[in-house]
């Protein structure tokens, strides 16, 4: 798949399930929060696409991605990606 085409279905899932998406920059990478009851992934801007995909991944899963419905190669994309940043850390 597509790397852009992947973050693409990402924000779209994000949005379909009420997740607000911002890109921002600054001296950060992302993550995921709740502010005033809007659950938000923010992601630097400036990060480098592989890392964006990467931040959206580990932001969606901090919502639960076991409850949301997605097209199973998306699922898939979004466990590697997890699994890659769980080997990080």
């Amino acid at each position: 798949m597509d790397p852009e085409n992947v973050l693409q279905q990402m924000q779209d899932l994000a949005a379909r399930n009420g997740i607000h998406v911002r890109y921002e920059k600054g001296d950060f990478e992302g993550g995921f929060c709740v502010l005033k009851k809007e659950r938000i992934v923010v992601i630097n801007k400036k990060l480098p696409l592989s890392r964006r995909l990467s931040v959206m991944a580990q932001g969606l899963a901090s919502f639960g991605i076991d409850q949301l419905e997605m097209d199973p190669a998306l699922r898939a994309v979004i466990e590697d990606e997890l699994v890659k940043a769980a080997r990080i850390h």
